[in-house]
């Protein structure tokens, strides 16, 4: 029983930060009505500039949040104006091309990164990334405790952002139907610039509460786009408190997974309950809850 409580802990905690990675797809697919798949490949850059920071300037890795967060932020929106934004006026063949827009931008900023820093796996060892406190009997990690609290936090600042400020509701409006939103006089460009950069800085936040915990090398967004697209199904695309269920329940699976199936094995266990999940929740994990 103790292990199971323990594998559940671990799976929660992770969850959590997964539940950070999806919102932010969910909240770029709910706008813009694609799939973002260079997710994970601006979350890793954002994991290299907190690397940076922890070298050069021996900044605590969750304290550079003040400055990836931004950065990604800046990056997100200059992508969404001058890269994507423009792809809804051509006429293309292909109804995608943004999608397909999204798949370049990895691809360079994989590149990019690699040509910089080179392929060498690289880490970040502060005096807590392997230190744990006991409740119970059960074990936690301080590091995933902490980065656990922060993404709550975010989450729950998230929330009252999209809930409670006017910009926020037109966010929301915009989602649900771009086409009144207009009508109702709110700047949709402007809208889907702001999205896209909210997206990139949430995926921002993941990678650098997951960078005391991971080994950082270019190729570490890919993995993390497919987690984040898997997140999002899983919850209910465009909810993004499905997102949140979707996050939780990856991680749980994984750490289950890794326990009592093979450590090699997790994602594969995770990728099951996926398919499982499309097959007989088409709607997602928001089909059960109403959400």
């Amino acid at each position: 029983m103790d292990v199971f409580l323990q594998t559940l802990v671990a799976g929660l905690l992770i969850g959590g930060i997964y539940a950070l990675i999806g919102i932010g797809m969910t909240l770029i697919m709910g706008v813009m009505k694609i799939i973002n798949l260079a997710h994970g490949q601006l979350m890793m850059v954002a994991m290299y500039i907190t690397y940076v920071l922890f070298e050069q300037f021996h900044l605590d890795p969750y304290f550079a949040l003040l400055v990836a967060m931004p950065c990604l932020f800046v990056i997100g929106a200059l992508l969404q104006k001058y890269l994507l934004n423009p792809l809804l006026k051509v006429d293309s063949i292909l109804p995608e091309n943004q999608v397909l827009m999204t798949v370049g931008i990895a691809m360079v900023l994989t590149e990019i990164i690699r040509f910089i820093f080179r392929s060498d796996y690289r880490s970040v060892k502060t005096g807590y990334s392997t230190a744990t406190f006991y409740i119970g009997g059960i074990s936690f990690n301080i590091a995933m405790f902490i980065a656990f609290g922060i993404a709550v936090l975010l989450t729950v600042a998230l929330f009252f952002f999209l809930l409670k400020t006017d910009v926020g509701k037109s966010v929301r409006a915009t989602a649900q139907n771009k086409e009144a939103a207009l009508l109702m006089g709110i700047n949709a460009e402007w809208i889907t610039v702001l999205t896209y950069g909210l997206g990139s800085a949430l995926a921002a936040a993941a990678g650098t509460l997951l960078l005391p915990i991971y080994y950082l090398f270019p190729d570490i967004g890919g993995p993390f786009t497919l987690k984040a697209f898997v997140i999002t199904m899983l919850g209910g695309m465009g909810s993004t408190i499905g997102a949140i269920l979707g996050g939780v329940v990856l991680g749980v699976a994984e750490s289950l997974g890794a326990t009592y199936i093979s450590m090699a094995l997790k994602d594969a266990v995770a990728m099951v309950i996926f398919l499982l999940v499309l097959i007989f929740l088409p709607g997602g994990l928001k089909t059960l809850t109403k959400i």
